[in-house]
């Protein structure tokens, strides 16, 4: 086992271990365990996506009991907007606003400025945008967003990025790349210079950015990999571009950032996506498809993947999975959950997004269970086949 105590480029001591437990022969994978102050998070892992503080359609008690996250994410670029900083701070941060009391990750508005690029403007300084709600304008800098993110109070808090576009032209993609890594040590400078709020660590993660290109994303991971985070991110990826260069992209990095750091690769994705990544080297994920598939009733299964609206459930009265691992999935059947999303029922929607999360959670459990006992490549094989199934 390996066991090492992170530091961070601030030159003070977190309370956040990483444990590398074990590391497949005859792949990438690695099983281990991240330890916060929140709770031990066992990798690798899938992080349900709370961008407003709460995972759309699922109660706390669910994920906890049912789904059973180690860890959900926040946004904080939503959580500036609503319900704000004001409201947080007094709050004493998310985890006591939204009564979570595992770890949180809260991602630093890199990604709106790349969704929002019909109103943002992005310079040095940093990035003016536009809201989504009243149409008032704001201006993040990286300081800015360590400030937000000590209010939110996540246990993992994101470097400000740009997240360059698919396509992106390589000039503006190596031009953005310079400019992050100028931001990642404008935020590690506000980091050094500001505390924690409720009285528990916070650890930043850097982000490896250089769109498709492998000559920046070898350059992005070196200057990552040598700043010592305690953990670090791969982003601009799962934007648009093939799956085979996703999991090109992944690779490059996974072989330049050190192996006894946490790899989390940002947005990603289907189930084979995340098995693929597994055995690249990557320990930890979020993604919205769970939940947003979910409301337009695509299922996730065991056996393979269900547009649940189609005819052929009208009169499935079988389990929604008979391998799952929710309640859910045993009480109800495919016919009568077919019925709740025609009829634009929200438990329709809550049952599939329950459905949804705790498969991708017993999924990369089933993963770390294999890492473990030796078994991961053999069962790789056959899972991406099996998953990837239109029933």
């Amino acid at each position: 086992m390996f066991n090492f105590l992170l530091t961070t480029v601030l030159g003070h001591f977190l309370m956040i271990k990483f444990d590398l437990l074990h590391k497949d022969d005859k792949t990438q994978a690695r099983a281990g365990i991240l330890h916060t102050d929140h709770g031990a998070i066992q990798t690798p892992i899938f992080m349900p996506v709370g961008t407003a503080g709460t995972v759309k359609g699922v109660h706390q008690r669910e994920l906890e009991n049912e789904i059973n996250a180690d860890i959900i994410l926040g946004n904080t670029y939503h959580l500036f907007l609503r319900p704000g900083l004001e409201v947080l701070e007094e709050a004493g941060g998310l985890h006591a606003f939204n009564g979570w009391n595992r770890p949180i990750l809260t991602d630093s508005g890199g990604y709106q400025v790349y969704s929002l690029s019909d109103s943002r403007k992005i310079k040095e300084e940093g990035v003016k945008f536009q809201s989504h709600i009243d149409g008032a304008y704001h201006f993040f800098t990286p300081e800015r967003a360590i400030d937000i993110q000590r209010v939110i109070g996540a246990d993992i808090i994101m470097a400000f990025d740009e997240c360059t576009p698919y396509p992106c032209d390589y000039k503006y993609a190596k031009r953005s790349m310079h400019m992050t890594h100028r931001w990642l040590m404008r935020c590690f400078d506000q980091m050094k210079q500001t505390q924690p709020k409720y009285g528990y660590e916070q650890a930043l993660f850097p982000i490896v950015q250089g769109s498709v290109y492998e000559d920046l994303r070898k350059l992005s991971a070196e200057f990552i990999a040598n700043t010592d985070a305690v953990g670090n991110a791969i982003g601009g990826l799962s934007v648009g571009e093939p799956a085979e260069e996703l999991y090109a992209m992944t690779k490059i990095v996974c072989d330049i950032l050190p192996v006894q750091k946490p790899r989390y690769l940002m947005g990603v994705g289907t189930p084979v996506n995340l098995i693929e990544s597994i055995a690249l080297g990557v320990d930890m994920f979020d993604c919205v498809m769970p939940t947003r598939n979910a409301r337009h009733g695509m299922l996730f299964t065991s056996q393979g993947i269900i547009n649940i609206k189609n005819k052929k459930w009208e009169k499935d009265f079988s389990p929604i999975d008979p391998n799952g691992t929710a309640d859910v999935d045993h009480l109800y059947s495919k016919a009568y959950l077919r019925h709740l999303i025609k009829s634009s029922e929200f438990l329709g929607f809550q049952i599939a997004s329950i459905h949804n999360l705790a498969f991708y959670l017993a999924l990369v459990r089933e993963a770390r269970n294999r890492i473990l006992d030796g078994t991961f490549a053999t069962w790789k094989k056959e899972a991406v086949i099996r998953l990837d199934r239109r029933l």
